[in-house]
């Protein structure tokens, strides 16, 4: 099992690089997005052991808590969670104006930006909770900060959580098959609810849709874009 996790990453990249191949119309939005979240693979540490400890690559992960997936994984999730409401519906990307920029609710705009960050940060520091938790909950409150500010995305948010849920367990289900006492193994179930949804860990699929969540309208929010269908772009 020692090349699972490092092949599981590989697949979520193959799959970034077929989307990114066809979804033509929105490969600087994918690049960015996936950049900005490739960082994120270096907070492993928050998590092994509290939360899994995946065999790694050169052991990286037992040795010093960090590993080369989660820098391939975060770069994956960053440019597939952008874009994959657009993809299923048809959807891309269009500049706000300015008049649009100038109403009242964007007047918090830098701040709401920074909510995961501080509610990460507070529940971490201040809780006894396992970070998976805090990353959650702030992923959460972070995506209803996004709907304050922009309403307009309020359908993505929702539905943009729901498709990478069921993507995310398509893509972890696939392993259990070949590898089925994997999650046995390598999660610290005893620090978590326990509650496993056909073999994957309820923790995983709170995760995905938090993230998926926050992160389908990320883009929107920081770049002042919104969404039009690609047939009026086109016209």
């Amino acid at each position: 099992m020692q090349y699972v996790w490092f092949i599981w990453s590989l697949i979520i990249l193959a799959l970034w690089a077929v989307i990114y191949l066809f979804k033509k119309d929105s490969r600087k939005e994918m690049l960015k997005m996936s950049l900005i979240t490739l960082p994120f693979g270096l907070t492993e540490p928050l998590f092994v052991p509290e939360y899994w400890m995946p065999p790694s690559l050169f052991d990286l992960a037992e040795k010093t808590r960090f590993d080369i997936e989660s820098l391939i994984f975060s770069f994956a999730i960053g440019g597939i969670g952008v874009v994959l409401y657009n993809l299923i519906f048809k959807q891309t990307f269009q500049e706000i104006t300015h008049t649009e920029r100038n109403h009242r609710r964007h007047r918090l705009h830098i701040y709401i930006l920074f909510v995961p960050a501080i509610v990460f940060l507070i529940l971490a520091l201040f809780t006894s909770l396992n970070h998976i938790y805090c990353g959650t909950i702030a992923m959460f409150l972070g995506g209803l900060a996004t709907l304050y500010c922009r309403p307009d995305l309020k359908r993505k948010i929702w539905v943009g959580g729901i498709l990478f849920t069921v993507l995310y367990f398509i893509y972890f289900g696939s392993i259990l098959p070949f590898y089925p006492q994997y999650v046995e193994l390598y999660w610290n179930l005893d620090s978590l609810t326990h509650i496993l949804v056909l073999g994957i860990p309820f923790e995983e699929l709170l995760f995905a849709f938090t993230f998926g969540m926050y992160w389908s309208g990320l883009y929107e929010h920081i770049y002042w874009r919104k969404l039009i269908h690609l047939n009026k772009a086109r016209n």
